[in-house]
């Protein structure tokens, strides 16, 4: 069972992840040779003051 995790920036709303999930969940099925019901899609939501890129945080930006 392939399980994939999306780290991103908080924000995104429900039906683009939905968007997000059916897309990857396609792509990974057909690549990995699975169902898609066996595929599993986790979104880690990071607020930007908890990233951090070439020792600045993405909120400082």
């Amino acid at each position: 069972m392939p399980v994939v995790t999306i780290e991103l920036f908080e924000g995104r709303t429900v039906d683009q992840k939905k968007k997000v999930a059916e897309g990857v969940t396609r792509v990974v099925s057909e690549h990995a040779d699975c169902p898609e019901s066996a595929v599993i899609v986790m979104f880690r939501d990071i607020p930007k003051h908890n990233w951090a890129m070439g020792g600045e945080l993405a909120s400082d930006k």
